[in-house]
């Protein structure tokens, strides 16, 4: 058997499968998929808009919210942020930088028994403090910590 008809007979396999799965229910489409993002958080241009549209406004100061990140970042594209939560009944967690174009970061949601811990890297335009907010319990709750950027990372 040659390459060319092996190549094809498995795409034509590869692509049989995923319309089925698509008509069976098992895929659902981009659309379906993008509906659930945040616009009012994610496209909000200052921290309190989006932490309110990500459900954190008036987050109260916890000690309980770990953050792990560089006090001085040589190169603001790629900050390393660590965030733990040792609240109990953690259902979501989500990272802001109060000085960025679009504050919201990140936002991360915990099934039960999960261990409420995020490592990521973010964009950091210049020196800004880092917001990690948790739901927990009904309430939501918030810690920062200050990182220093030498090169922007947000258009800079």
């Amino acid at each position: 058997m040659d390459q060319l008809r092996r190549t094809f007979l498995k795409s034509a396999g590869v692509a049989g499968s995923v319309v089925f799965a698509i008509s069976a229910g098992l895929l659902k489409s981009g659309e379906v998929l993008a509906a659930a993002w945040n616009t009012a958080a994610f496209g909000a241009k200052n921290i309190s808009d989006a932490m309110s549209g990500a459900g954190f406004a008036g987050a109260a100061e916890s000690k309980d919210i770990e953050i792990k990140a560089p006090e001085i970042a040589e190169n603001g594209a790629v900050v390393p942020v660590e965030a733990t939560s040792k609240i109990p009944g953690t259902t979501s967690m989500a990272i802001f930088v109060e000085k960025n174009p679009t504050p919201m970061v990140a936002s991360f949601e915990f099934m039960n028994g999960t261990e409420p811990y995020i490592s990521t890297r973010i964009k950091m335009g210049q020196t800004s403090l880092v917001r990690v907010a948790v739901k927990a319990g009904g309430k939501t709750y918030m810690a920062s910590k200050e990182v220093k950027v030498t090169i922007g990372g947000c258009g800079g």
